[in-house]
């Protein structure tokens, strides 16, 4: 066996280390730190661990701004999943990842194989998957690019979520032109473990076995990582070879196997196969436990014949997972993995060289030192340009050009705020028994916990036409809606996990947006004790050097003592409706302005952090002692079109109040100001005194009656069943290609 690997011609390798993505001045990183031309594998590994996609190099710096530590957070970014405490010796453990890159490529693969990725980072932590989420933007509604693609995605979600037995239990969808040509396609999984029975992905003990499992390698999504840390051009569909293909009842299998075999003291560490494959999961074991690592590839399970040492350590086939285990305990693991007919090979051991050393049919086909592919990722603090603020937009100088009841008709059938129903009635949100608020029930998803009286709630959120405006104040909103909607439900909010999705970093302008999105949601984490605990960045969102709107996507997850606690958003008739919050009549960025006055400009609505946190308090006390029926939050469409929705989710109707004076009607009812719930309530009298008490604003709205029509302070009457048409009808007549 040779004890070196053969080197590449130095114009050929440094040819092919551009075509990997690899810049001039990294190539030549790779070469001084291998004092030699690299082989075609070590190439491929360099190039894949140093792309923006493994290595973060342009959003590190900006990162580590972001809080990611509490009392009752285990484990925070850095492992597969974030871990935090959830009481009763419980953990939950959960990770929002992006497969936006593939999901434009082919659809149904992307997305599917994005919901079986993030399901294995939640469970090689040790924690069964309970619920999937996703939050998804496509371009516009109306091109037939933008239908096959949305098609396909949610086919692609529903088919391999529904198969493997997770329910999907929110999600968020919005419709931009800047997503054309570059949809967003971010899954997250969340999962319940023992607080003490976590398990890592850092590699120990000289001489321990390297075990393969679950299903067998092939050439799909071989550089998978580095397609998604560039931009798109006009041939991008001619890469479907680097989008991987996804097997869901494979899976279901690999989570009972490894569940199975999580119950014995045998795996040392662990780490699924996701982007890179074999080469990331070898070197990210290794490197965290500062081991060496020796493979034999001649023993990885092959689907395909002939397959090179580069094609196996760079494909990014589904379904597969690395363990280090116990010397000795290769036999019991192995009748586990046989036993429910998944693949099973030692392919390597663990040893005390710091380097990783490949070797394939006798020869010696890659040697590289472990630290220097983490401690000398290129790093990058790149130039900034701040985005900059737009004016705040004075509602009283928009006039109103259709009226109120025109307005609200149009604003809950537009693609962003129609119903949903099309979407999720392909995903089964109530397999396992254990959803109980489903989609469009609540602000946020109610996941019961098996055997314990406590629930999750779970929610996505972002409003990027916000984030476009003004990025710091969009990405402070995004963390302060999914605290609202949590709170929402009556759940304290515990954690989020971010997924940061941007245009090209190498401009300035692009490079600011992330910066300042990272500052606003750093302010918000902290004053909002919501720390960060995982997350996912995907760069290089563009097509033709058009980059999408920068879209910060927020999950957040939050714990209620008692399922039963939990408030839904359906309106019951004869109680009262109190608004809590301010009102200013913000219309700048809104939605109102937008669809009904044709107009995208001014500043977002601003966010008042400790507002924001003393109104949410306020609300979810009252949720917890049985004072609040319904509850709803005041987002995209403002304070009219929640109303509707809750009368929307029942059927019953509300007699509504006259506006303060001073304030446009148009403005009142449909600016988007922050920090606001709509409650229904069987008596507002106690619970305005208690808000008084607080310093928290609140106004009776008006009362809600049986008789399914929203009647305005004017007497003009709008009837709920035609609202609930015109928001049923958008996306079924849109997929029709109406």
């Amino acid at each position: 066996m040779t004890d070196a690997p053969s080197p590449l011609p130095s114009d050929r390798a440094a040819q092919l280390a551009a075509e990997f993505g690899l810049k001039p001045d990294e190539y030549e990183r790779v070469l001084a730190i291998l004092g030699r031309a690299p082989s075609l594998t070590e190439l491929g590994i360099f190039s894949v661990m140093w792309s923006e996609h493994c290595s973060y190099k342009s959003s590190r710096v900006w990162l580590r701004e972001l809080p990611t530590k509490a009392p009752w957070v285990i484990q925070g970014p850095g492992e597969n999943a974030g871990v935090i405490a959830i009481g009763e010796g419980l953990a939950a453990v959960f990770k929002m990842e992006s497969h936006n890159h593939p999901s434009f490529i082919e659809p149904y693969q992307g997305a599917a194989t994005g919901v079986g990725g993030i399901l294995r980072d939640v469970f090689t932590m040790g924690a069964r998957p309970v619920a999937n989420l996703n939050a998804l933007r496509f371009g516009d509604p109306k091109l037939p690019l933008t239908r096959r693609i949305l098609d396909g995605v949610v086919r692609g979600i529903g088919g391999y979520g529904n198969c493997v037995g997770v329910p999907t239990v929110g999600g968020e969808v919005n419709f931009h032109p800047a997503y054309n040509g570059n949809p967003l396609v971010n899954a997250m999984t969340v999962g319940i473990a023992r607080a003490d029975r976590i398990f890592y992905a850092r590699a120990t003990g000289v001489g321990n076995p390297v075990v393969y499992v679950g299903s067998k390698t092939g050439r799909d999504g071989i550089h998978g990582a580095t397609m998604a840390s560039a931009e798109f051009s006009a041939d991008s569909e001619e890469k479907r070879p680097t989008v991987q293909i996804g097997d869901p009842f494979s899976e279901k299998l690999l989570i009972e196997a490894c569940m199975e075999l999580m119950e014995t003291d045998a795996i040392v560490a662990i780490q699924d196969m996701g982007a890179a494959g074999l080469t990331s999961s070898s070197v990210e074991m290794a490197g965290k436990g500062g081991m060496g690592i020796e493979l034999d590839l001649d023993a990885v399970p092959q689907r395909e014949s002939g397959m090179t040492a580069y094609e196996m350590m760079l494909s990014e086939s589904q379904e597969r997972m690395l363990m280090i285990l116990k010397p000795g305990r290769e036999a019991e693991a192995e009748r586990i993995f046989r036993k429910w007919e998944l693949d099973f090979a030692v392919i390597g051991r663990l040893t005390d060289s710091g380097r990783i050393v490949i070797r394939h049919q006798g020869r010696v086909e890659a040697d590289i030192p472990l630290a220097p592919l983490e401690s000398e990722a290129p790093l990058y603090r790149r130039p900034t340009a701040e985005t900059p603020k737009p004016p705040v937009l004075d509602a009283a100088s928009v006039p109103d050009p259709v009226g109120i009841p025109a307005a609200l008709e149009r604003l809950v059938a537009c693609p962003d705020l129609c119903s949903r129903r099309w979407i999720w009635d392909q995903y089964d949100s109530m397999v396992g028994g254990q959803t109980a608020k489903r989609p469009g029930a609540a602000d946020a998803a109610v996941v019961r916990i098996e055997d314990h009286a406590r629930a999750l709630a779970l929610t996505t959120d972002c409003t990027p036409r916000y984030c476009a405006a003004d990025p710091e104040e969009g990405g402070k909103q995004a963390v302060a809606e999914a605290w609202r909607n949590i709170t929402a439900v009556g759940a304290t909010p515990l954690a989020i996990t971010d997924n940061m999705n941007f245009g090209n970093p190498e401009k300035p302008e692009i490079m600011g947006q992330f910066a300042a999105a990272v500052r606003g949601m750093a302010a918000a984490c902290a004053a909002l004790d919501f720390p960060v605990v995982s997350g996912n960045v995907s760069l290089y969102n563009e097509t033709e050097g058009r980059a999408i709107l920068p879209t910060p996507a927020i999950g957040g997850v939050g714990v209620l003592e008692r399922v039963t606690q939990a408030v839904g958003l359906a309106l019951p008739p004869g109680c009262e409706l109190v608004l809590v919050g301010e009102t200013r009549g913000w219309l700048g960025q809104s939605l109102w302005l937008r669809e009904i006055a044709g107009r995208e400009e001014g500043a977002p609505p601003p966010v008042d952090l400790a507002a924001e946190r003393r109104n949410g308090e306020f609300v979810r006390a009252r949720i917890l002692a049985g004072a609040v029926r319904a509850c709803h939050d005041c987002s995209d469409g403002g304070l009219l079109v929640a109303v509707a929705e809750m009368a929307m989710a029942s059927g019953a109707g509300a007699v509504l109040e006259a506006p303060p004076a001073g304030l446009p009607p148009h403005a009142f009812w449909f600016g988007e100001d922050q920090g606001r719930y709509v409650l229904a309530v069987a008596e507002a009298a106690p619970l305005l005194a208690a808000a008084r008490a607080a310093g928290v604003p609140a106004a009776r709205l008006g009362r809600s009656t049986a008789e399914g029509a929203l009647v305005l302070p004017d007497g003009r009457s709008i009837s709920v069943a035609s609202l609930r048409a015109a928001h049923e009808a958008t996306l079924p007549a849109l997929m029709e290609g109406g």
